[in-house]
């Protein structure tokens, strides 16, 4: 059986998404976990990763199911080597579960998916002259967000932000209104979101893209 290997920023194993590229994998593949912040705890992350003024933020999960806010600057290397070690393993094809934007990470062999490079030109090549809208799990990722998924340009989509992690139903279903009569097609663009937040978010009667489940039919189809 083939191998895909799961990189969480946060900490492994991630029982919330994994079951859905399970889903998509349909047995034809075994997931191997690793989480950038695995063995640590929140006051050592803090110390080590914690976000400063103007860094790229982004928040993920952690094994006790509660949530972590945390600087892509300070976790980069920390995520190289854990892809590294991976690699080093034999895994042929690794996954990161994250959809933040990601520089210069890269592989001898291995097949590295990164779902910025994918979900929003997939997303664009779907949805045509129609309105996008986003949902994300931080505020201060509205113009990140932005910026991936119009090339860099000056349009401003509509955006509303819910964590998976600490949001629930009510949260999801504002956020969803928020973006109603705005937008024809909202992505929740984040790998957290799991299918209870897609079906609170379609409360708004648009349809609703979920990340990790686009992730999951692509990358079953490479296995």
């Amino acid at each position: 059986m083939k191998t895909v290997g799961l990189i969480t920023i946060g900490q492994a194993p991630r029982s919330d998404v994994a079951p859905i590229l399970e889903k998509y994998l349909e047995g034809r593949a075994r997931l191997v976990q690793a989480g950038v912040l695995d063995g640590l705890t929140h006051a050592e992350i803090s110390d080590a990763f914690g976000p400063g003024d103007g860094e790229y933020v982004l928040t993920s999960r952690m094994s006790d199911g509660t949530a972590v806010i945390v600087s892509r600057e300070r976790i980069q290397s920390t995520l190289q080597g854990k892809i590294d070690r991976m690699e080093a393993e034999g895994i042929r094809t690794i996954l990161l579960l994250c959809t933040g934007v990601f520089p210069e990470l890269h592989t001898k062999h291995a097949h590295l998916i990164e779902p910025d490079r994918i979900i929003p030109g997939t997303v664009k090549a779907m949805i045509g002259s129609r309105r996008l809208g986003l949902i994300g799990p931080l505020p201060e990722q509205e113009d990140h967000m932005n910026e991936k998924f119009t090339d860099g340009g000056t349009a401003s989509l509509p955006f509303a932000a819910v964590s998976p992690y600490t949001g629930g139903e009510e949260q999801f279903r504002a956020a969803a209104r928020q973006l109603q009569g705005r937008v024809d097609l909202i992505v929740l663009d984040c790998m957290g979101y799991v299918e209870q937040h897609r079906e609170w978010a379609s409360s708004a009667g648009v349809p609703v893209v979920l990340s990790n489940a686009l992730m999951g039919k692509l990358v079953a189809e490479m296995v």
